[in-house]
């Protein structure tokens, strides 16, 4: 894992059961190693003690604390190894199901995952990190089969075989980059107990105009030093650079600090200590504000949200001044929704003000997630997970993104046991477009030569034609509600609605048109009324209101209003309740704003019984198509309830088109 960060968890208390009995010197040591921070060389001390011994209490302990090394080495396989051995022989501390749990997700075996943590639950109910556990397997599970459109990309010329992370522009045009890297070239000797690697310094690379990175070479030793140097970032004219240091002696923390250093030339001087805190406090990760009034960083501070197990996490403190040559006032902690009970780190702030961060202790796919958190106008910050690829099962983390568009680097641990590499990622311009087809409403044929006008709420409109096969297209832009209207004489025009807004993958949209011809009567479905009465029902308003909109969009037409009745009354009273039924029709339709001349009602009675079409056919198979509804006919059919259906297609609502020319003069 990150090198600066080992250095952040190096010498925590240990909260965990440690044995009474170990007793033996190789047990002793390699706790002693464990509690300083060195997992490298604790682990091979541990097992040296596990093979040696035979108490099983004792082989228990040590077994436990094997994995508990290889969970803090982010060795996800070998922790989920041990963690597996000690949970089958019911070890007392109920974390060893939790890390259990949590080595599996990291291991992407989320399903198993998810049953460690039900366990977990159980065992321990009030602990939140069972539950999220879940939610966390479940939403890695959803994210992976809908991955977000970023394309990310291996760093190969930049990554060597130790860890590399946290990159950072140093230039304006992008092309080259500061990074931390553990890699062979470092200042010193000295070998990092929790890593086996060396003690990480920023390094740097530039790209030529061919596009190649060229090899990294280590800052001067003005930055660089035998302690460890890493997480840089820059100010808006990158002459002032701001990164980590973190001291360490055998078995003992000193602190991290974050330094300052202004460029002179190809040099950095002036390097010096913030002074944000004392210098054994862990001041680390720094991340800078636009106006650079604003100073993100990493703390455990007091101050800091506790930790299920009681200590101080690892928190996104700010600290602010007045003016770029003024000094840092006094840190402030971010709090909830930001920060959690697990550990927030590497923050960094786009040139637009959001802030991104990573951390293990919100709801994620495995080990460290990055986060994207806004401001709202409230003060209150939004915090949404970047979703896979962006994040994986393992540790993910030190984003940077260009000025004006998705374009950036990050860092990951996901190739597994090359340690940390960075990555490059591109959410490529979205594409969108829609295809569609216009039919007959009735027969659903093909309707060629037909005229679609596109309108898009960016005031945008445009017309296209449909060929032979009746098909249209149209490029569309992100964000934007469109309206798709097709119109050709002898029929209503139709329209269907799209909208790009929230779409964040490009996408070819897909639609029909059905345009009604006025050439027959069309039928207003599902307009009801009560028994012998004429009064609308409230149900059928749905049915008017599109009526309305119809009439609308085809400003020029006038139509005839038919009520159709079944035939069981006299023809005389049929008459009038469908005349007084599409009476009412128009005076609602009237209501909402339709001129009276361009409406014409009209009873029918039982007079015009209905002809079965193909709509009626598909719902009513035991009605042949073409069939007329006579009273003959239903008289004629097996039993009451399919003469009662028969009655109710015949009891109608329709219209059809007088006139094309209405001007409304």
């Amino acid at each position: 894992m990150k090198q600066v960060k080992y250095l952040l968890f190096a010498f925590l208390p240990v909260f965990l059961l440690l044995p009474v009995d170990a007793q033996n010197k190789r047990a002793s040591k390699a706790y002693t190693t464990f509690d300083a921070g060195e997992y490298y060389i604790a682990v091979d001390q541990f097992k040296e003690a596990y093979q040696r011994t035979t108490d099983k209490k004792e082989k228990l302990h040590m077994a436990f604390y094997i994995a508990e090394c290889y969970r803090k080495m982010d060795n996800a396989p070998q922790a989920a190894l041990w963690y597996g051995k000690v949970i089958a022989k019911d070890y007392e501390n109920p974390l060893s199901v939790l890390y259990y749990a949590d080595a599996l997700r990291k291991n992407q075996n989320y399903e198993e995952a998810k049953a460690q943590y039900q366990r977990y639950k159980e065992l321990v109910p009030d602990d939140p990190r069972g539950s999220d556990g879940i939610l966390s397997c479940d939403f890695a599970l959803q994210w992976i089969d809908q991955p977000t459109g970023y394309q990310v990309e291996e760093m190969k010329f930049i990554n060597s075989k130790n860890n590399d992370y946290s990159p950072f522009y140093s230039r304006s045009d992008y092309q080259e980059l500061y990074f931390t890297s553990s890699r062979d070239e470092t200042t010193g000797n000295a070998e990092h107990g929790g890593t086996g690697q060396q003690f990480a310094d920023v390094f740097f690379s530039s790209m030529d105009k061919k596009g190649k990175w060229s090899t990294p070479l280590p800052l001067p030793e003005t930055v660089n030093t035998e302690a460890e140097e890493g997480t840089p970032v820059f100010s808006p004219d990158y002459n002032t650079m701001y990164f980590t240091r973190c001291n360490v002696s055998k078995r003992k923390a000193l602190g991290c600090e974050i330094f300052s250093a202004t460029r002179d030339g190809d040099k950095w001087v002036d390097v010096q200590s913030l002074g944000l805190a004392d210098d054994s406090t862990v001041i680390a990760h720094p991340a800078l504000s636009p106006d650079e009034l604003t100073l993100y960083f990493v703390s455990d501070m007091p101050g800091s949200i506790k930790s299920s197990e009681g200590i101080n996490s690892k928190d996104i403190w700010m600290a602010t001044r007045a003016s770029a040559n003024a000094k840092w006032g006094s840190p402030v902690n971010l709090g909830s929704p930001v920060n959690s009970p697990g550990d927030e780190l590497f923050p960094y702030v786009h040139a637009d003000g959001t802030l991104y961060f990573s951390s293990n202790g919100h709801i994620g796919m495995g080990g460290l997630d990055i986060y994207k958190a806004v401001k709202s106008e409230s003060g209150q910050w939004q915090v949404d997970n970047m979703k896979y690829p962006i994040n994986s099962a393992a540790d993910d983390f030190g984003i940077i993104f260009e000025k004006e568009r998705e374009s950036g680097y990050f860092s990951s641990s996901r190739k597994g046991k090359t340690g940390d590499d960075i990555y490059s990622f591109l959410l490529p311009p979205l594409k969108f477009s829609i295809v569609g087809v216009v039919k007959n409403e009735k027969t659903e044929e093909i309707i060629p030569e037909a005229i679609i006008k596109s309108i898009g709420s960016d005031g945008i409109t445009l017309d296209t034609k449909t060929g032979r096969d009746g098909i249209f297209r149209f490029t569309l832009k992100p964000g934007t509600d469109y309206v798709f209207i097709a119109e050709k004489p002898g029929f209503l025009k139709g329209k269907e609605r799209e909208s790009t807004k929230g779409i964040s993958q490009s996408t070819e949209f897909k639609t029909e048109i059905f345009l009604a011809s006025i050439e027959t009567p069309i039928e207003v479905e599902n307009i009801f009324f009560d028994l012998d009465k004429a009064d609308l029902r409230p149900e059928s308003m749905v049915s008017l209101d599109k009526l309305v909109e119809t009439l609308n969009d085809n400003p020029n037409i006038v139509i005839e209003l038919g009520s159709h009745t079944d035939s069981r009354a006299s023809d005389a009273y049929n008459v009038d309740l469908s005349r007084r039924r599409a009476q009412s029709v128009v005076n609602y339709l009237i209501e909402k704003g339709i001129s009276r001349d361009r409406l014409v009602p009209k009873g029918y009675g039982e007079s015009q019984p209905k002809t079965v079409d193909k709509q009626d056919n598909a719902a009513y198979s035991f009605l042949p198509l073409g069939t007329v509804l006579s009273e003959n006919f239903i008289n004629g059919l097996s039993d009451e309830d399919r003469q009662e259906m028969a009655h109710f297609l015949n009891r109608r609502t329709e219209f059809k088109v007088l006139r094309t020319d209405y001007s409304g003069k």
